[in-house]
């Protein structure tokens, strides 16, 4: 009984975190769009956990500009949980004791305002073998409505898919399902609830406002339930600076005037539009069937073109920037070594992740030890490998892989974090510039030919690596690599950019 106290708790936490970062819109003047954001309102039952409203309606990949988002958030205590598309029709699914998800979907449709969005989000996750995970689009985690549709029969795998939803609805026909199903998403696996209040922590620093704090209880948790109690749960603009100010959590020194842009290879789904106004976004996600590149895609002339362009253009019109990188390491490197020392651009980096601070940059004043490095002769070529282990120690997966797959590599730098490889071996900004410095000069101290290419193997944050491709320009070529983390092709490292 005691464990189902605490769940239920969690779960309530978990929806207020959602409905807080989806706030924080109200105050930010890079989203002038998002104008009222509900905490548990009157809508269409089962996607009115949170509901966010946009005017002008904001756009994406959708023929029409949304107007309404609907959100139903389902939190479990662990990752366990796996589903397909037969649970969407089942009650138990979601708690219920006699409704489905997609009954729910079906009333919402019916009831909600046009140009409204649906959108479940969950930390569950889809099973790989079932055929809901194939019709989950990478972008924004809609359904791929033209994949449902292959196979004529109710032999074939989505005839099976169709025929059971069409028929748990009460539907006569495809046409009629697929019209209820176009506006839905399933946001799966979605963050834990430490990462839900790293990201609030995250989105109130950027628009100014104090984050949670480093107690136990995170008050902006019971804040929500308060609202509630109050009815005053559906937040304008107006009336969330009003509650900001009342809380006293306005900052006084508030944040720089720097434009936000965004890179990201990583979707976060609902939040995306939060970081930056879309034409200072740079979406790669359509490349990636997640981790991995997307077939025909390669990552010098797809990835690596994309991102020069989008930040030469960047470098040219602004001199502030808060940069969001949702990205492979690789990105990030490009993106530090494209705007480098010799540019007149200044960056600050919003970073995720388990550290003290979420907003870095090379002067924030957080400092650390040096890190320890060891040079590790594994061969006679010219060429050498720098390993940083400050996440993880990468140090074993790199020669095993210099071993059966790159015998030019000559030798290894390998880099650890004095404390050993954490997700908390960096104090902030200012560390990460430091450490870059370091290991920049342990590299040309080695006085490797100027021919001969530097291969980057990194475990750390992408504040770190960004700091890293700073010093490109005077390292020589680089060619950089990313992991195989989940064994899609060998469960060893990739290749990826090559610049010089």
């Amino acid at each position: 009984m005691a464990d189902a106290v605490i769940a239920n708790w969690d779960g309530h936490d978990y929806q207020a975190r959602f409905f807080w970062i989806h706030a924080s819109g109200l105050r930010n003047p890079e989203t002038p769009h998002v104008v009222e954001v509900s905490y548990e309102a009157d809508g269409p039952k089962g996607f009115d956990d949170v509901v966010v409203r946009y005017n002008p309606g904001m756009a994406g990949r959708r023929s029409f500009r949304v107007e309404t988002a609907h959100h139903q958030v389902k939190f479990h205590v662990n990752q366990a949980g796996r589903f397909g598309f037969r649970e969407l029709v089942e009650p138990e699914f979601i708690g219920a004791s006699a409704i489905s998800i997609l009954q729910r979907l079906k009333e919402a449709v019916a009831k909600a305002p046009p140009r409204s969005t649906f959108t479940l989000v969950t930390t569950d996750r889809v099973r790989d073998d079932d055929p809901l995970s194939k019709l989950l689009k990478t972008a924004d985690k809609s359904l791929d409505l033209e994949k449902l549709a292959v196979g004529k029969t109710e032999r074939s795998e989505m005839g099976e898919v169709r025929a059971l939803w069409r028929n748990h609805l009460e539907l006569e026909s495809d046409e009629e399902l697929y019209a209820i199903l176009d506006t839905f998403h399933i946001m799966e696996a979605y963050h834990s609830l430490q990462d839900m209040r790293e990201n609030v922590d995250l989105r109130f620093q950027v628009v100014g406002l104090a984050p949670g704090g480093n107690s136990l209880e995170f008050k902006f948790d019971g804040a929500a339930r308060a609202l509630k109690a109050t009815q005053r749960n559906v937040l304008t603009r107006e009336a969330f600076e009003e509650l900001c100010i009342e809380q006293g959590w306005v900052r006084t020194t508030q944040p720089e005037d720097r434009k936000n842009i965004s890179i990201r290879s990583f979707t976060d789904g609902p939040t995306d539009y939060l970081d930056a106004q879309p034409e200072n976004t740079l979406s790669l996600v359509d490349l990636f069937n997640l981790r991995h590149l997307r077939e025909g895609i390669d990552w010098n002339t797809d990835v690596r073109s994309a991102v020069e362009e989008f930040l030469t253009r960047v470098r040219q019109t602004d001199k502030d920037i808060r940069l969001f990188l949702d990205s492979h390491s690789s990105i990030a490197f490009l993106a530090g070594a494209m705007l480098g020392f010799k540019t007149s651009t200044h960056v600050e980096l919003n970073q995720k992740g388990r550290g003290p601070t979420t907003v870095w940059r090379s002067d924030d004043g957080k400092v650390g030890p040096a890190a320890t490095t060891e040079v590790i002769p594994v061969g006679s070529g010219d060429e050498i490998a720098v390993v940083v282990s400050f996440s993880r120690n990468a140090l074993a997966d790199v020669q095993e892989y210099i071993r059966t797959t790159a015998p030019s590599i000559g030798r290894i730098l390998h880099v650890v974090a004095a404390n050993g490889p954490s997700q908390k071996a960096l104090a902030g900004g200012e560390h990460a510039a430091d450490l870059a410095d370091q290991i920049a000069g342990a590299v040309k101290a080695l006085r490797p030919p100027i021919s001969a290419r530097r291969h980057f193997f990194i475990t750390a944050p992408n504040a770190f690596t960004f700091f890293m491709g700073q010093h490109r320009d005077s390292m020589g070529p680089v060619t950089l690599y990313e992991f195989d983390f989940k064994s899609a092709v060998d469960g060893s490292y990739i290749p990826s950019i090559r610049i010089g």
